[in-house]
């Protein structure tokens, strides 16, 4: 950050941050100096090395100073200043390591650059022995392709190795030796390698002793957590083994492979040759069927490596003969794969351990060739902890079938005496990583449990042994049991019998859940973590227990679940410092380093440094530590443990034997960081400048300390309570598992937060980047979930139910309880107290605002840092201030509910129902109620209750709307109360208590309808109230007593107790509606389903509704497949309507497309039986056919005539496909009965009565007669009446499709209704169409909502003569009302373009429909015409002319007689308005494929007549046709005189001269040339004939006969 940025206040203090101070190691009194030669740079980081050191500044610079025998130039040897290291000048250096002899420092960039000694590869540069300046190291994946060079986070160096954590959290590794954790034996590595044991894993800190390497590695959540074999897949032995004796069995899940490798699948088939398997001494002892059962068992996967836990590690001695301590067994180091752990013979143990011994140290050439036997391990993921709940109920029921097996036979006791299996169970649950450690008996005695830390420990290693991402604390009838079952590595010895009776006890699991958040982990250091290491262990200071070294990194299974957040690797010995503020240390003790002195050191055990302070930072140096602790003052006090330099007259170096705290380095100032090397220590240290420093000391040191007592809560008082028996209802246990689950978050965040302050206090320390500040609502958020829950735990009388079954828990532990809650009074109830205690965690909040504030006060009250503090501050503590609130109001509850009747209480206390007020004072009563009745008026939170004698009813607040009567009512206090279902008066005391009530249930509505009553006014972005509810508003409501709703629930918008705007109603019946509502009904477009029973499928409507019905356009499609789409009234079919009946394939395929009346056919409609193959277009009644009627079939059959009861009834005409006629009377379908006249193809015809179905024989009794014989004309008799006059005249068609239109445009009839208010109709139809289209928007298209937008305009009528340009308007107005269905043009022409289709095309494309065809469209185009002038008033009528362009200009004069030149005498040409002219345009084209169709069928003939020949004509040679053309010869191109030669005319320029003439005759060749012209004819405008387009049309149909009729030569 430049310093220009930074604020004046900064600035200043900026100079006094980061000062060196440097020290000889294990001089306790000696006072700090100066770095010599140092100037005012601020440092941000230092590194030692044995006799130099690395520094980095605020600018990203870094310096050496010390002995730096790598250098060229001899004055830089020995510097007597720091030395800047120019190789990295212009790099922005972020993080710098010192090694024991060389350097490495990481830029901004992820580039890493090492110097220094290079003897062992260190540096990773080949083939040199020193570097002398920083040299950039190439980091790349070779898994990649391309390679990617890996950027690097952070450096740590060794004596002969160094390892780099990349940014995606790998580790890399480079230099020399086992410790690099790489499978190989070619030393040194120069070139940086990937540690692919840990590939896939968040690695999250690494660190390097002289020989050894550390790794903080973050767990894995729990899905990815692998099932684990039951063998080592090194060394082939079980991992658990049970063994049967005669009195008891043995099982053991302890197994330590010696090379710490484990292999992936592939690599178990070449196993260690040293390693001699000693499975046959083991197998006549094997329960074999019982192993065989449980294969399946979870066990953690590297334990092949070691899983020597805490307990296994027991010091041989010789008088471990107690019981006791023979249970605990001497497993801790069978080295070669299962020993039996029971051995009592000392020689084998100690042949074993030689063995072991040998094979590693003695063979270390051996060990290495193993390695390289193996093929590289290309697991990425290494088998992982199983949660502590698998692996403990596998063993538990390994251990209950072993038991079962062995069988009744074995009925003797534990050996020692009957111990009972408590008392071992009891003893099992010491401590793991203290107590139980300590050798003899000492692991009993009470000393173990003395230190108030140690029996936190104790406490928390509850949390199991093994990682997991929740902590499941499950607490069981004997919670030993468990315990000691699951704890890897102890010897069971037990009597089955007991074992069978443990397995049947009742187990009751509470599970604390969940401790970690995501969000926060994402955010925040992680607390869920692991500690790996590798490399030499002869000191023990890998922790695993032993002193092998280890190749690849290893879980440290003793440190699971203890929350480590650093890692610091000594000379020989390791230090971890966990989110509590302890260090656990383990390794070489010989100087007293790890700041305890219990032995052995091969483990991790707790450093006792300072009793009552915690710890927040470390450092490790050669055989020293030094420990940063929190103090009273928040002034770090730093603490030394190891080495101390001989003094003058006593010659040999002693050891600290407890932690010293150094004096002289307190009164510096504010240590920051710790760095130590071999002899020498380095502090950072920060003045207090305007208390900026002191105050960042004390939010960290308080966090710290607020986490540590979280802790004990956790463990002390919340999972003991969890644990207990009888606890009450399930909803008293799952509100306190809820309370427990909650605090555990808050638990977790706050140690995170503590450990996120530690490093901060290393680093830069700008306010801005506080967690507390850039992730306050992750804070906020967690504390308002925690107050929530345990104000509900409250108002539930949760802690009153708790007093009797933790009675005796609470009186054990009165002295912890009030030390946890800070309460001193000895005569308050202990129940009391643990509220306080829980409570406890509110306090925080304000401190967090108390430290924010000092903070801000070192900055510039204009500074943007000030301003951010400052909001931060009085945010936490309006948050405080709010959650005291939510308190009161939960005790205040609980104080209604302990007064009130005991029935009601039951039905009516929620954990997060409060009271507001309520009305027993009588202050508040029911208009007119009965003298003696009871009304009772309860405000909650949610609901206003109206209790009586022995009922009550709950009215939801988000369903309640509450105005005051005005008071010309009469009485003046009252409220009307208006829910969807009721409507009452309540009648208030006084005034004033009126006004507490409107307000109390106005806010009360109010905050029910934001939701957000549990956040204080900063998460609900104002803080102002609102001084009424919305009376429009969204909620859900299930209603009790409407009879059409009983019971159903409704979801969506109200106005003023009424669903009003878009809802989902649903019945519990399954029926249900979505959609738009109005006053209570379904009113608007809305989808309907109602399911079908029989058919188990639903009925569903889409489309409009009106009133609570179905009224509109809709869709409705019917459970048996039928759909029917188009106009609906008062839930029926009425109007205009098409209905599909039955898929293509179904027995009964049909359409009906027509006019409905009350849900039946009723006047015109077309029906198309597509099983029958026929079509019938005529009128309708009561879904019969009834009236005149046109029935055409697939065969080519005509009927037309009337119809009754759906038969062809009465007079007639049938037409077969070969022209045969009959007209005459019909009885039923196709049934010719009575008189009529039957006419031949050829013209010959009968006449007579006539019987049968046409098609199956007729009995005729009749006249034949053959036209031709008689002479003379009126002799003949009538010809056929023309087709059509028995059809449904072309008027009376589709009148409810034009009728529906003119309903749009609010005409009742039409022509009748006001223009104005069409226009107004067609705008709403617009608009309500596209907001209606707007939640789909795919379904219009951008050019299709321009001319929406386009069509919201509507023309306007200027007065004044009606031009060219108005009717050009008009014009294109209506071909862009016509091109969309959302307007009422559109949608009509869509309509009508649908129905002439459903008519004509098909069955109906029969060639004696063409004349209804015809007639169709010119009815069409003349009731459209109608509507455009409605709507158009000045437009004239059909066939009027309108005279072309505006007056000429004024200049024009006459030549004669200079006057303006007038015109009026001459008639004006103009243009003539028709329907044709208008409106074909926008219809002809969309109704062209089926009346083409007609066309072409009915001109059949004439068209081959034509087609043939034109084909002749075109095959004729250019002379036949020249002269079939009459045209002169001597214009023929035959032959061409130049200079008096005649000369042939090619074909190439005769082409080019007739190109036009060939151009005519191509264009004549149109095959349907004849329908064309025919369509034109019936088509085209009367006014037209005469014109200039009349003239080419009658030259075109002139041309078309006369090619038929002519002959060529």
């Amino acid at each position: 950050m430049d310093s220009q940025e930074r604020s004046s206040a900064e600035a200043e203090g900026a100079k006094e941050r980061g000062l060196v101070h440097v020290w000889q190691a294990g001089f306790c009194s000696i006072t700090p100096e100066r770095l010599p030669g140092w100037g005012g740079k601020t440092v941000l980081q230092a590194a030692l090395g044995v006799s130099h050191g690395v520094l980095l500044t605020e600018g990203g610079e870094v310096y050496s100073f010390g002995n730096l025998p790598w250098r060229t130039e001899p004055g830089e040897i020995c510097p007597k200043s720091p030395l800047l290291e120019n190789a990295l000048g212009g790099q922005h250096v972020i993080t710098v390591a010192a090694g024991s002899f060389h350097s490495g420092a990481v830029t901004e960039n992820g580039m890493v650059y090492m110097w220094g000694q290079n003897s062992a590869g260190q540096c990773a540069v080949a083939n040199q022995h020193c570097v002398p300046e920083p040299t950039p190291i190439n980091i790349s994946d070779s898994e990649t392709s391309p390679l990617l060079s890996v950027r690097i986070l952070q450096l740590a160096c060794g004596e002969e190795h160094t390892l780099a954590l990349s940014i995606s959290r790998e580790i890399w590794a480079w230099g020399t030796g086992c410790q690099l954790g790489l499978i190989t034996t070619t030393f040194p590595v120069t070139k940086p390698q990937k540690v692919e044991h840990l590939a896939g894993r968040v690695v999250l800190q690494v660190a390097c002793g002289d020989s050894h390497s550390l790794a903080l590695v973050q767990c894995l959540p729990s899905q990815d957590i692998k099932p684990v074999p039951e063998r080592c897949n090194h060394c082939s032995q079980l991992l658990i083994t049970m063994t049967d004796k005669e009195d008891h069995v043995i099982i053991s899940d302890s197994h330590c492979c010696p090379l710490g490798v484990a292999l992936s699948d592939a690599q178990a088939e070449s196993h260690d040759p040293i390693t001699p398997s000693t499975g046959e001494r083991l197998e006549n002892k094997m329960v074999s069927e019982s192993q065989e059962e449980k294969k399946t068992l979870k066990e953690n996967g590297l334990s092949v490596a070691s899983e020597v836990d805490v307990e296994n590690i027991q010091p041989v001695n010789d008088e471990a003969t107690h019981p006791e301590q023979k249970i605990t067994g001497t497993t801790g180091i069978s080295i070669l794969g299962n020993v039996p752990s029971f051995l009592d013979n000392h020689v084998e143990k100690e042949c074993l351990q030689k063995l072991s011994a040998d094979s590693l140290q003695g063979h270390p050439e051996t060990s290495g060739d193993i390695e390289v036997a193996q093929p590289i391990t290309e697991e990425p993921n290494p088998n992982l902890p199983s949660p502590p709940t698998t692996s403990t109920s596998a063993l538990n029921s390994l251990v209950v079938s072993c038991a079962s097996a062995v069988g009744v036979r074995v009925a003797a006791t534990y050996e020692a005496g009957a111990l009972s299996l408590k008392k071992v169970m009891n003893f099992y649950s010491i401590a793991p990583c203290e107590s139980g450690l300590q050798s003899g008996n000492a692991s009993l005695g009470p000393e173990g449990l003395k230190d108030s830390r140690e029996e936190q420990v104790k406490l928390e290693s509850m949390q199991g042994k093994k990682s997991s991402s929740l902590v499941d604390i499950r607490e069981e009838e004997s919670e030993g049991v468990s315990r000691r079952l699951s704890l890897p590595g102890l010897l069971s010895q037990v009597s089955p019998r007991l074992l069978r009776k443990a397995a049947r006890a009742k187990t009751r699991t509470v599970v604390l859940t969940p401790t970690y958040s995501g969000e926060a982990d994402a955010l925040l250091p992680s607390l869920r973590t692991e500690v790996w290491t590798w490399g030499k262990g002869k000191e023990g200071q890998l922790g695993h227990g032993d002193v092998l070294p280890r190749l690849q990194p290893l879980c440290v299974k003793c440190l699971d679940g203890k929350e480590v957040i650093q890692l610091a690797a000594g000379g020989q010995h390791s230090l971890a410092l966990t989110a509590k503020s302890q260090v656990y240390s383990w390794g070489s003790n010989t100087f007293g380093q790890l700041g305890h002195s219990e032995s052995p050191s091969t483990v991790p055990r707790l450093a006792k440094i300072c009793n009552e302070n915690g710890i927040w930072s470390v450092a490790a140096g050669q055989d020293y530590s030094l420990f940063l602790v929190d103090t009273d003052d928040f002034q770090p006090g730093l603490y030394y443990s190891g080495r101390q330099e001989p003094v003058e007259n006593d010659g040999l170096n002693t050891c600290t034997k407890t932690a010293t705290l150094l004096v002289s380095c307190s009164k510096l100032g504010y240590i920051s960081s710790v760095t130590a090397g071999k002899d020498s220590c380095l502090a950072l240290v920060d003045k207090n400048i305007m208390g900026y420093i002191a105050s960042l000391h004390e939010l960290a040191t308080t966090e710290r300390r607020f986490y540590s007592k979280l802790s004990d809560i956790k463990s002390q008082i919340l999972r003991p309570l969890l644990g207990l028996e009888n606890l009450g209802t399930t909803t008293t246990v799952q509100l306190l598992q809820e309370v427990a689950s909650r605090f555990s978050k808050l638990c977790y965040l706050i140690g995170q937060h503590g450990a996120s302050l530690s490093s901060f206090l290393h680093g830069i320390k700008e306010a801005r980047s506080l967690a507390i500040l850039k992730h306050a609502s992750l804070f906020l958020d967690s504390y308002t979930e925690y107050c929530t829950s345990i104000t509900n735990f409250v108002v539930m009388g949760g802690f009153q139910l708790l007093a009797k079954p933790a009675i005796d828990f609470l009186n054990k532990n009165q002295e912890l309880l009030q030390d946890l809650s800070e309460v001193n009074d000895e005569n308050i109830q202990l129940v009391e107290v643990l509220n306080t205690l829980f409570f406890l965690p509110i306090r925080r909040l304000h401190n967090y605002a108390r430290v924010l504030l000092k903070l801000a006060t070192c900055f510039e009250v204009t500074s943007p840092e000030y301003q951010k503090l400052q909001d931060s501050s009085s945010c936490y503590e309006t948050l405080a201030l709010h959650l005291g609130r939510k308190r009161k109001e939960a005790e205040y509850t609980l104080g209604f509910w302990k007064t009130f009747p005991g029935k009601m209480t039951d039905s009516l206390r929620k954990p997060e129902r409060r009271l507001i007020c309520e009305s027993s004072n009588r202050a508040l009563s029911l208009q007119h109620a009965g003298r003696f009745s009871v009304n009772w008026f309860i405000l909650f939170n949610d609901s206003l209750v109206h209790a009586q004698f022995s009922t009550h009813h709950i009215f939801p607040l988000s369903t309640l709307w509450v105005e005051p009567i005005s008071e010309e009512v009469g009485s003046v206090n009252g409220l009307k109360i208006t829910t969807p279902e009721e409507q009452f008066i309540l009648v208030s005391s006084t005034p004033q208590e009126k006004t507490k009530w409107l307000r109390a249930i106005s806010q009360a509505v109010d905050q029910a309808l934001r939701g957000v009553s549990d956040f204080p006014p900063y998460a609900s972005g104002s803080s102002v109230q609102r001084q009424e509810p919305p009376i429009s508003r969204s909620a859900r409501y299930t209603f009790y007593k409407d009879p059409r709703l009983k019971d159903a629930v409704y979801d969506g918008r109200w106005l003023s107790g009424k669903p009003h705007g878009r809802g989902t109603l649903k019945w519990t019946d399954g029926k249900m509606y979505s959609g738009m509502f109005r006053n209570g009904l379904e009113d608007g477009y809305g989808e309907y389903k109602i399911p079908n029973k029989v058919l188990n499928k639903d009925d569903h409507y889409v489309g409009y509704w009106k009133e609570g019905k179905m009224c509109g356009q809709g869709v409705y499609s019917y459970a048996n497949g039928e759909v029917y789409e188009g106009c609906f009234q008062d839930n029926m079919r009425h109007g205009h309507g098409l209905l599909r009946s039955g898929k293509l394939t179904s027995s009964s395929p049909s359409m009906f497309i027509g006019q409905w009346v009350m849900d039946k056919k009723s006047g015109y409609g077309v029906f198309d039986d597509i099983t029958r193959g026929e079509k019938y277009m005529g009128m309708w009644h009561d879904d019969m056919c009834q009236g005149n009627g046109v029935v055409v079939t697939q065969f080519g059959l005509y009927y037309e005539g009337t119809f009754n009861l759906n038969k062809m009834m009465g007079t007639g005409i049938l037409l077969s496909e070969d022209d045969t006629v009959y007209e005459g009377e019909f009885s039923d379908e196709w049934t010719l009965n009575g008189k009529g006249t039957l006419t031949m193809p050829n013209g010959d015809y009968i006449e007579g009565l006539f019987n049968g179905e046409w098609g199956s024989g007729i009995k005729i009794t009749g006249t034949y007669f053959k036209p031709s014989l008689y002479e003379s004309e009126k002799d003949r008799p009538k010809v056929l009446r023309k087709l059509g006059n028995l059809a449904v005249p072309a008027d009376e068609k589709w009148k409810a499709v034009f009728e529906e239109c003119w309903h749009q445009l609010g005409c009742d009839n039409p022509g009748q209704g006001e223009v104005w208010k069409a226009w107004d109709n067609i705008a709403v139809a617009l608009t309500t169409n596209r907001r209606q289209h707007r939640d789909s928007p795919e379904i219009l298209s951008r050019s299709h909502t321009q001319t929406l937008e386009s069509l919201e305009f509507i023309p306007q009528h200027v007065s004044g003569a009606f031009t060219v340009e108005k009717y050009d308007e008009i014009k294109k107005y209506l071909i862009k009302a016509c091109d969309t269905p959302l307007h009422p043009l559109g949608r009509l022409i869509e309509t009508l373009v649908a129905v002439y289709r459903m008519t004509y095309v098909g069955v109906g494309a029969n060639r004696r429909l063409l004349q209804e065809a015809v007639k169709e469209i010119q009815s069409y185009l003349k009731r459209i015409f109608q509507l455009v002038r409605f709507l158009f008033p000045d437009l004239p009528e059909e066939g009027s002319t309108i005279p072309l362009s505006a007056p000429l200009p004024q200049e024009r004069k006459s030549f004669c007689t200079g006057k303006s030149d007038s015109r009026s005498e001459s008639p004006e040409p103009g243009y003539v308005v028709t329907s044709s002219g208008l409106l074909l345009p926008v219809l002809l084209p969309r109704l062209y494929p089926p009346l083409f169709m007609l066309y072409a069928l009915e001109n059949d003939r004439e068209e081959d007549i034509y087609w043939e020949c034109v084909l002749r004509l075109n095959k004729q040679p250019d002379t036949a046709l020249l002269g079939f053309l009459g045209v002169q010869k001597k214009f023929w191109p035959v032959t061409l005189s130049i200079f008096g030669d005649s000369k042939k005319v090619l074909p190439t320029t005769k082409d080019a001269c007739f190109a036009s003439a060939v151009e005519c005759l191509q264009q004549i060749r149109i095959r349907n040339l004849g329908s064309e012209v025919h369509l034109i004819e019936d088509l085209m405008d009367p006014y037209l004939q005469h014109g200039e387009q009349g003239i080419m049309f009658t030259t075109l149909k002139a041309c078309y006969y006369q090619i038929q009729r002519e002959k060529l030569n």
